[in-house]
């Protein structure tokens, strides 16, 4: 694949509030989520045991799903979820706060859910090109291409973000999709407790989750066996345990990004702190890595 990814961000933001009419939606499938995070990245059960062996587990955060019709289901806090054998099927991808950032032509900075690893001045990908970088993030669009969907490159050039797609080809080596009949256990995981999940369910679905919530979910998927539903449980508790202990320079942004943040699609008052020295002090101070910038 060929593509100019340069000022887009286009797969990395939420940029619904900019273009409601132009920006798609990442809802595939018959099963609706829980939340409503945009281009949420499903990450393997081996990445996500990678981020929290680097102690970067405060960057994760869980999916679950409205059950479709023919769907086991599960209820929990007043709310069927998508069930395998009675237990919640999940995905664990990237956390999106809220950012200033000024992806595809934007003039001005605005508030922005945006994944957790973008840098808001380069807009490239803080983990690019580190061990960390997800398989679906380096492989994307090459699925959408290869089922003839939409991708988020024509939908920026749709919305005159210029030429994004230069190649619409999807590579011969694409990994194998993320919600594919050898996804349980691998990308797609189920939750072996569900009566430990009253008042965490309500959390996800209001935008509320705490560091605990977060990691149970974790753990969960770092304990899953792919091809299965077993969970090593020690492997889940500890697991688990990494992940709510963490605090690296991501939860910290986080927290302070949100702290700042105003209505998402707000602009940002650049009159206060530049962005560039907004961003020096969110993510760089608290030990972000840095990226190359564009040639």
């Amino acid at each position: 694949m060929d593509l100019r990814c340069e000022g887009c961000a286009g797969c990395c933001v939420d940029w619904r509030p900019l273009d409601p009419a132009a920006a798609g939606s990442d809802r595939t499938g018959p099963r609706p989520p829980l939340d409503d995070a945009y281009d949420l990245v499903p990450l393997t059960r081996d990445e996500v045991a990678g981020f929290v062996e680097d102690g970067l587990g405060d960057a994760l955060v869980p999916r679950l799903f409205e059950p479709s019709e023919r769907d086991d289901s599960v209820r929990v806090d007043g709310v069927d979820l998508a069930a395998a054998t009675g237990r919640p099927v999940f995905v664990v991808g990237l956390r999106k706060p809220p950012k200033p950032v000024a992806p595809i032509g934007t003039d001005d900075p605005r508030w922005l859910d945006t994944c957790a690893f973008l840098d808001p001045t380069t807009l490239q990908c803080r983990i690019h090109d580190s061990d960390r970088y997800p398989d679906t993030c380096a492989s994307y669009p090459g699925h959408n291409l290869e089922l003839g969907a939409e991708t988020e490159c024509e939908r920026v050039e749709a919305a005159g973000g210029g030429d994004r797609l230069l190649d619409d080809e999807p590579p011969d080596d694409l990994p194998a999709p993320a919600f594919g009949p050898q996804a349980l256990g691998a990308t797609v995981f189920a939750y072996p407790d569900p009566d430990a999940l009253d008042g965490v369910v309500a959390r996800l679905r209001d935008g509320e989750a705490t560091a605990d919530d977060r990691a149970r979910f974790a753990g969960a998927a770092v304990g899953s066996r792919p091809g299965s539903l077993s969970v090593d449980r020690d492997r889940m508790t500890e697991a688990r345990a990494r992940a709510r202990a963490a605090d690296s320079w991501v939860g910290a942004a986080i927290r302070e990004w949100t702290e700042r943040a105003t209505v998402s699609g707000d602009p940002v008052d650049a009159t206060a702190e530049p962005l560039a020295e907004l961003v020096r002090d969110v993510e760089d101070g608290a030990g972000a890595p840095g990226t190359p910038g564009w040639d």
